[in-house]
């Protein structure tokens, strides 16, 4: 049974919460990683997505889709290697491809550069989320 709007939405506000905590996160991180760890801005990008990627499976896994999956590690496993392959690629090859267009062209500040990558993906990595990673299909064969 298809969900309703009411409970699309309602799905999409705890992604969004769920996502803000992980924005927060990535934030400090990328911070910390370029500032204090003086690495490139494009590496430390790249690890702080990671690093909030596997943080957002978590919650994903006990909030946002709690109804469908269950959160047994031996049967997370396929779930968060297709978390990783669609909402990491997604994060991680679209946070580098916007930060190198808005940071080296655009002459932008990393941190401004790296909000507006995290918003531009983050509308794909629900919509993949929740028709594949979490899928009531796929979670029902674990």
């Amino acid at each position: 049974m298809r969900p309703s709007h009411l409970d699309n939405f309602a799905r999409w506000l705890r992604f969004n919460l769920v996502g803000g905590i992980g924005i927060a996160l990535q934030l400090a991180l990328l911070f910390l990683l370029k500032s204090v760890f003086h690495l490139s801005y494009l590496a430390a990008t790249g690890l702080a997505v990671e690093a909030t990627v596997v943080h957002n499976f978590l919650w994903h896994v006990r909030y946002t889709w709690a109804d469908r999956v269950q959160p047994l590690w031996r049967n997370s496993l396929p779930c968060l290697l297709r978390f990783n392959l669609t909402n990491g690629a997604v994060s991680i090859g679209g946070n580098l491809v916007l930060m190198k267009m808005m940071v080296t062209f655009g002459h932008m500040n990393y941190l401004a550069a790296n909000g507006i990558a995290i918003a531009l993906c983050s509308v794909v990595n629900f919509l993949v989320s929740d028709e594949y990673v979490f899928d009531e299909g796929a979670s029902a064969t674990q």
